[in-house]
């Protein structure tokens, strides 16, 4: 074997692995409205940052919220109306802000799209974020079943969405698609 090469081993480049687009104050900086950031402690967070997986994205401040901001429910209808023109997001105060809860919600869907994204896992409860509940524009505390603006572009434009508490579920899911590493 005279000639004989050594034999490379590569490692799985990042693109090779189909992507999770995540909240980015999950285990982030903390840039949610109150200047918090949500701690995820996982095995299969942990997993999926050592595959390079994870995309974090804010959309809120993607969309030019700064931080701290004040608390925003969505206050007429919910989140189809909204994406639709017939529902509002609303600060505590009053201000109107769905026009920025949209335009955060398209940035999502094109950054997930541009970082080949196929399962997204979001803050549950945000206006933008929320994939089980929201709360229920009272401002009181009190929530309903319901999804984000930003979770309902996401699955309107077919992305799988799974809050922070069922990372398994979304890793299964994940790992059921078919030439998915």
């Amino acid at each position: 074997m005279a000639n004989a090469q050594p034999v490379q081993i590569s490692r799985r480049s990042d693109t090779d692995v189909a992507k999770v687009l995540v909240s980015g104050c999950l285990n982030g900086p903390p840039i949610r409205y109150n200047q918090t950031n949500v701690p995820v402690e996982s095995p299969v967070w942990d997993s999926w940052d050592a595959d390079g997986r994870l995309v974090p994205f804010c959309a809120e401040l993607a969309a030019g919220f700064p931080i701290p901001r004040p608390p925003a429910e969505i206050v007429d209808g919910d989140s189809t109306k909204v994406l639709c023109g017939q529902g509002a997001v609303a600060e505590d105060v009053g201000t109107d802000v769905t026009a920025l809860f949209i335009e955060g919600a398209r940035l999502a869907v094109a950054h997930a799209r541009e970082n080949g994204c196929v399962v997204a896992v979001l803050t549950d409860g945000s206006p933008s974020c929320g994939s089980t509940y929201q709360y229920d524009g009272s401002f009181t505390g009190a929530t309903r079943a319901g999804t984000g603006v930003v979770a309902q572009l996401l699955m309107d434009s077919g992305i799988r969405v799974f809050p922070e508490s069922q990372l398994e579920q979304a890793d299964a899911y994940l790992r059921s698609l078919p030439n998915r590493t």
